[in-house]
């Protein structure tokens, strides 16, 4: 199957639709406030509702509670949210959407979390992503990686070596851009590219 490829970190009509137009399948708003790459509800959905259909929009959050999530989403309007924090069961229970959970993973065995849903592994690092750290590629030595979003640390010159675990698809943000918040669209189409070839 071909991988699904997520662009995260979009803050600008121009990236999304590049995105789209290069075969994105899902683009990423990150609705936490310490990250440069920050949109508010109101901004995303300005770009959103001028999107082609079928694309999912994926919002992203740290430690927020299940209310303030659906208020966002429905604000922005998001599909899908992304959870980068350790939940009890009745926040997740309690979100009005589709959810998918990223594993900040320290060690091999934290690739077992969650192994019954679709999920995005990524590296840990303090601050919630976007740092380009990458988790240690052994640790997917002999795992089934069909329902694994891989994220952290990707580019177009590193997907090879990548593509060998046949994981469900790849999440990127800084590795196709420019500066903080804006892509590179060479990059970006490269990236696109090379994960679905």
């Amino acid at each position: 199957m071909t991988p699904r490829v997520k662009i995260c970190g979009i803050t600008n009509i121009k990236d999304a639709k590049d995105a789209i137009k290069f075969g994105a399948d899902a683009l990423g708003f990150v609705f936490y406030e310490k990250s440069p790459r920050y949109i508010s509800p109101k901004s995303a959905y300005e770009i959103v509702k001028k999107l082609p259909p079928f694309v999912e929009k994926v919002g992203l959050f740290v430690n927020k509670t299940a209310s303030e999530i659906n208020a966002t989403c429905k604000e922005a309007g998001m599909t899908l949210a992304q959870i980068h924090f350790n939940a009890d069961a009745r926040e997740y229970e309690n979100l009005d959407l589709p959810h998918i959970k990223v594993i900040r993973a320290t060690c091999r065995e934290d690739l077992d979390k969650y192994s019954d849903e679709y999920r995005i592994v990524d590296a840990f690092v303090e601050d919630f992503g976007g740092a380009g750290k990458r988790v240690d590629l052994s640790w997917f030595e002999g795992v089934d990686c069909s329902r694994i979003i891989l994220a952290g640390g990707l580019n177009p010159d590193n997907l090879d070596e990548v593509k060998k675990y046949n994981f469900y698809g790849f999440d990127v943000s800084s590795g196709v851009e420019k500066t903080k918040g804006k892509k590179d669209t060479q990059k970006m189409e490269a990236f696109i590219r090379k994960a679905k070839d």
